[in-house]
Parts: C-alpha cells; sequence; structure tokens
C-alpha cells in the first residue's frame, strides 16, 4: 500500500506527540512507520538532543515499589477506563492515559513518578501476563502486582504504606500521600472507591 501525503502527516503527528511525552526512539520505531533517520531528526529538532541510547526498562518489579506503584496503579486503572469504556486503541489510549495521569499529578502538586516508556511498558507488561490487577481486601482498590503471586489477604500501600514511606529521595513526589492530594490523584479513575479508603479520610 503507498504512502499518502496525509498518511505520512498524521504520523509525523504521531511522532510528535510521543517524543513530547517522553516516548524512547525503540518505542517510536515500533509504533510509527517512520524511516529511523525521520525520527531521530524530529526528536532533535523537538528535544535539541540526541536520543538516548539503552534499552527499554525491561523489569517488572520496579511497578511494585511502594510510590511506584500508586502511580503505575492509577495510570493502568485509567487506561483499563480509556480501553473498556472510551473504547480507544491501545496507543490512544496510552496517550491519553498518560496526559491524564500527568494532569491529576500536576493537579495534586506532586511530581510524576511514572515516565511515558514505563507507562507504555507497563501495558506491554499486561497484555504479556507478566502482571496483573490484585484487589486490596481493605479499600477494594485495584492494585498493579506480579501476575500467580498470591491474592489471599492482599493489602495496598496505600492501606499499608511502608515505614521508609516518605523518607526517600523524592520528598515532592512522596508528598501524594497527604490526603487531600491523594485524593486528588485516585479521584478519577473509578476503581479506586477512594471515600471508602481509610488512608484518605
Amino acid at each position: 500500500m503507498s504512502k499518502t501525503v496525509l498518511g505520512d502527516v498524521r504520523e509525523v503527528k504521531l511522532a510528535v506527540e510521543l517524543i513530547t511525552l517522553g516516548a524512547r526512539l525503540q518505542f517510536l520505531e515500533a509504533e510509527v512507520s517512520l524511516s529511523r533517520e525521520r525520527l531521530i531528526k524530529l526528536y532533535k529538532e523537538l528535544k535539541g538532543v540526541s536520543p538516548p541510547k539503552g534499552l527499554l526498562p525491561y523489569a517488572t518489579e520496579w511497578y511494585t515499589t511502594w510510590l511506584a506503584n500508586i502511580h503505575s496503579s492509577m495510570f493502568y486503572n485509567i487506561y483499563r477506563f480509556m480501553v473498556d469504556q472510551a473504547r480507544e486503541e491501545k496507543l490512544g489510549a496510552t496517550i491519553k492515559a498518560y496526559r491524564m495521569y500527568l494532569e491529576q499529578v500536576a493537579a495534586a502538586e506532586g511530581e510524576a513518578v511514572l515516565d511515558f516508556t514505563r507507562a507504555a511498558m507497563l501495558v506491554k507488561f499486561f497484555d504479556s501476563g507478566m502482571l496483573e490487577l490484585a484487589p486490596c481486601t481493605r479499600c477494594a482498590g485495584l492494585f498493579v502486582g506480579h501476575a500467580h503471586d498470591t491474592r489471599k489477604g492482599y493489602v495496598c500501600v496505600l492501606c499499608r504504606p511502608p515505614s521508609r514511606a516518605g523518607r526517600g529521595k523524592t520528598p515532592k513526589a512522596a508528598t501524594i500521600h497527604a490526603p487531600a492530594q491523594a485524593t486528588s490523584l485516585l479521584s478519577y479513575a473509578s476503581p479506586f472507591p477512594v471515600d471508602a479508603h481509610p488512608f484518605l479520610q
């Protein structure tokens, strides 16, 4: 099938949007039908630097650490809403869910922990069956967890935050645990019953 001018324009627009959100070159090559040379040129024009080198993050363990788990769970619940209710296709749902995630973090005056590359990889990990959502036995919220882990008596990181919570090197990000901010962050993702959550009272 021959390329069209409008089709090329749409691909350039998509590439620009993804680069602006922080997509890595490897992700761009997989999702956009532009040549590697054009993608690199676009990246340099938008960012002012060459695309970073290195592999995409492939460790699922990152998503289960306490702060990353909260952010990842919020993003993925929004993503699920985009796919199941708004009927968005996967890439469009990923983009819109990530934008909404950033808006919620900004509204709560927090700091984004989840970058776009990790958000996109999170979707792939779920698609491949490596990760799945686990219901908290206290708040009934759905949180990211390893597939096939035991779910009996599972308590989420909001209901049972670790003792080190808020003491790391990212104090601004950690402030999302303040009640008003956490409520704002989780209020959109309908699978999180915010009003019933004891940590958000």
